[in-house]
C-alpha cells in the first residue's frame, strides 16, 4: 500500500489556519458552504432552467401569435385585434405601419446570472420567422419586444413579472439568509468557547512565569470548566506547598541560628591567650562559614517566590550590580541599551546576578555584561550575558554546575548557580553556560518581556 506523500501533507497543513477558532469554523462552515453550493447548482441547473424556459416560451408564443395575426389580418381589423390582445393577453401592443426595424443595437446583458434573455431569444426564434429586437434596458418595469412584420413593426411591452417566479427570491433569500444565520451563531458560540480556552492558557502561562493572578473563573463548555477547576486546584496546591515550605524553612532558620548565636557568644567570652588565639579564630571562621551555608540553603529552597513581579528597568538593575562589583575590586564592563523595562522580581534577580558576578570575580580578572532585546519564536526577550576571562568550566561539567552543593571550590557551598537558575526560571526564562569569547565562561540568561 502506497503511503501518502509527506510533502503534500505538509503543504496542506501550511494552508490550514493555525488558530482553534479558525479551524473549528472551517470544519463547521465548509460543509455548509458545500451543501449550499450543491443546492444552488441543482436549482440553477434544474428548477430555474425549467421555469425560465416555460415562462419565456409562453410569452414568446403570445408575441408570435399576435405578430402572425397582425401580418395576416386586413388593416381595418388591426386596431380591434390590438385592443383584444391588450385585454386578454395582458400585453401593451402597438403597431407602426410601414416602419423598418433596422439592425438591433448591441446591449449589455441585463442579468448575467439568469438565463431569461437567452431562453426568450431562443423561444422567439422557434415560434416565428420575423426579425425582432428584445430590449431589457429601456424600461425597468417592462420588457419591450419589437417585431419586424411584412407590413410594419409590432411593439410589445410585457411586464417583467411574467418572466419571474417568486420561488427564485424565496429560495435565494433562504439560501443566503440561513447560511449567514448559521455562520453568525457558529462564530458567536465558538468565540465564547475559544475565549475560555485562551484565558486558561494565559492563566497557566502567567502562573508559570510567577505572575500569580488568583483563581480563574470557570466558563465555557463543561470540559473547559473542568479544566479551569483543575487548574485552580493545582495552583492552590502549589501555592500551599510553597507557603508550607517557606514556613518550615523559617522554623529551620530559627532553630539553626539560635545554637550558632550561643556558640558565637561563648567564643566571644572565651578567655584569650596566645595558646588559644589561633583555635578561637579558626572556630569563628567555621561559624561564619556555617552561617553563610545556612543563608545560602534557605535562599535556594525559598526560591524568592514571595516577591511580586513589577515593571523594572533591567539596565538600571545591571548597572547597580556592576557598580557594587567594582567597589569590591572587580573589573566589570557593561554594554546595554539606555533602558529595557520588563516585569521583574528585582531583589531576586539582583541576587541571581550577584551570584553570577561573585562566581566570575573569584575565578577571573575581567568581567563583561551585555544586555540585548531580541525576538525569538514570536516573543520578545531580554538576553543578558555575563562573560569572564577565567578558566571556565569544561563542556561536560556545565550541566552539573547547576546542581545544588556542586562546587569546584573547596570552601564554596555550590549554591550560587543553582539559586541563579531557580530565580531566572521563576521569571519564565532560563540560563545556559557556554564558552565565552573572552576565553572563560559565559552565562546566558533569557527573560520574557
Amino acid at each position: 500500500m502506497k503511503r501518502p506523500d509527506k510533502s503534500i501533507s505538509r503543504q496542506l497543513g501550511m494552508l490550514l489556519p493555525r488558530g482553534l477558532l479558525a479551524r473549528t469554523l472551517l470544519i463547521m462552515l465548509l460543509p455548509l458552504v458545500v451543501v449550499q453550493g450543491v443546492a444552488l447548482q441543482l436549482f440553477y441547473g434544474g428548477h430555474l432552467d425549467v421555469i425560465s424556459r416555460r415562462l419565456t416560451s409562453g410569452l414568446a408564443g403570445d408575441v408570435a401569435f399576435v405578430a402572425s395575426l397582425v401580418d395576416n389580418l386586413p388593416e381595418a381589423m388591426r386596431p380591434e385585434m390590438l385592443r383584444e390582445g391588450n385585454w386578454r393577453l395582458g400585453l401593451s401592443l402597438g403597431f407602426e405601419p410601414g416602419a423598418a426595424l433596422g439592425v438591433p443595437p448591441t446591449r449589455p446583458a441585463w442579468n448575467p446570472f439568469l438565463p431569461l434573455e437567452q431562453d426568450l431569444n431562443s423561444a422567439l426564434r422557434e415560434r416565428m420567422t420575423f426579425a425582432f429586437d428584445a430590449d431589457w434596458q429601456s424600461d425597468p418595469q417592462s420588457l419591450v419586444i419589437r417585431v419586424q412584420t411584412a407590413t410594419g413593426i409590432l411593439s410589445v411591452e410585457a411586464p417583467r413579472k411574467r418572466l419571474f417566479s417568486t420561488t427564485l427570491y424565496v429560495f435565494v433569500l433562504w439560501l443566503v439568509g440561513s447560511a449567514m444565520l448559521l455562520a453568525g451563531i457558529a462564530v458567536l458560540f465558538m468565540k465564547n468557547q475559544v475565549r475560555a480556552i485562551r484565558r486558561l492558557g494565559e492563566a497557566a502561562e502567567s502562573f508559570g512565569l510567577g505572575r500569580e493572578a488568583g483563581p480563574m473563573k470557570p466558563e465555557g463548555a463543561r470540559e473547559v470548566r473542568q479544566a479551569a477547576l483543575a487548574f485552580n486546584a493545582m495552583q492552590e496546591r502549589i501555592l500551599r506547598f510553597v507557603n508550607q515550605r517557606t514556613e518550615m524553612l523559617a522554623g529551620i532558620s530559627h532553630d539553626l541560628r539560635t545554637p550558632l548565636t550561643r556558640m558565637r557568644l561563648a567564643l566571644a567570652m572565651f578567655p584569650r591567650t596566645p595558646e588559644t588565639e589561633e583555635d578561637v579564630a579558626a572556630l569563628n571562621q567555621d561559624l561564619e562559614e556555617m552561617e553563610r551555608m545556612v543563608e545560602s540553603y534557605l535562599a535556594f529552597a525559598r526560591g524568592e517566590r514571595t516577591e511580586a513581579p513589577r515593571p523594572s528597568d533591567l539596565v538600571d538593575l545591571v548597572e547597580d550590580i556592576a557598580a557594587k562589583a567594582r567597589r569590591s575590586g572587580a573589573a566589570v564592563e557593561v554594554e546595554a541599551p539606555e533602558t529595557l523595562v520588563l516585569p521583574l522580581r528585582a531583589d531576586a534577580l539582583k541576587r541571581a546576578l550577584g551570584n553570577l558576578l561573585d562566581n566570575a570575580r573569584r575565578h577571573a580578572r575581567r568581567i563583561a555584561i551585555g544586555v540585548t532585546p531580541l525576538q525569538d519564536s514570536g516573543r520578545s526577550w531580554a538576553e543578558l550575558t555575563v562573560d569572564d576571562d577565567g578558566p571556565g568550566i569544561p563542556a561536560g561539567e556545565r550541566a552539573d554546575a547547576f546542581r545544588p552543593f556542586s562546587s569546584g571550590s573547596a570552601t564554596g557551598t555550590g549554591l550560587g548557580l543553582a539559586i541563579a537558575r531557580d530565580i531566572v526560571r521563576a521569571h519564565g526564562g532560563d540560563i545556559l553556560l557556554e564558552q565565552s569569547p573572552m576565553g572563560g565562561l559565559r552565562a546566558r540568561l533569557r527573560l520574557p518581556v
